[in-house]
């Protein structure tokens, strides 16, 4: 994969703190980028509403693929796009790619099934949701679908 591959991206930097012992950013740091790349998107969206908002998504399954180790103080791209858009679900895909490199650091997905607030089962996404989304997805080559 490379960055062409992908619809939507946000820098995060690394943190001195996020370093393990071994000299490399730790595999839990990954997924929260992941969580933050993701959560911010739709937030500048409008759609998500961490307080009050309805419906609210549930991380029901994670994965990640690590290519090569990143480390403070390198600048991570986190780039996002949608592998499957369901009627109550969303699968994420997330590329991290560090300053000098085609290729992508890691790769990781989560799917995220959308839920009532209130009863947490499954919501049909609204359509204010589904437009908003559908720039994000790509057919299973990586094209537009």
């Amino acid at each position: 994969m490379t960055r062409a591959d992908y619809r939507a991206f946000r820098i995060i930097p690394t943190r001195w703190m996020d370093n393990d012992a071994y000299g490399h950013v730790n595999n839990v740091v990954y997924y929260s980028w992941f969580d933050t790349a993701v959560n911010a998107w739709l937030i500048e969206q409008g759609l998500l509403d961490i307080q009050n908002g309805n419906p609210i998504g549930l991380v029901v399954e994670t994965g990640c693929r690590y290519h090569r180790s990143v480390a403070f103080p390198e600048r991570v791209e986190a780039h996002l796009r949608i592998a499957k858009l369901g009627t109550s679900s969303v699968r994420w895909e997330v590329g991290l790619f560090t300053a000098g490199h085609d290729g992508p650091a890691a790769e990781g997905h989560f799917v995220h099934v959308y839920v009532d607030r209130v009863t947490r089962r499954p919501s049909p996404l609204p359509d204010a949701w589904r437009q908003a989304l559908m720039p994000l997805v790509v057919a299973q080559d990586g094209a537009a679908p």
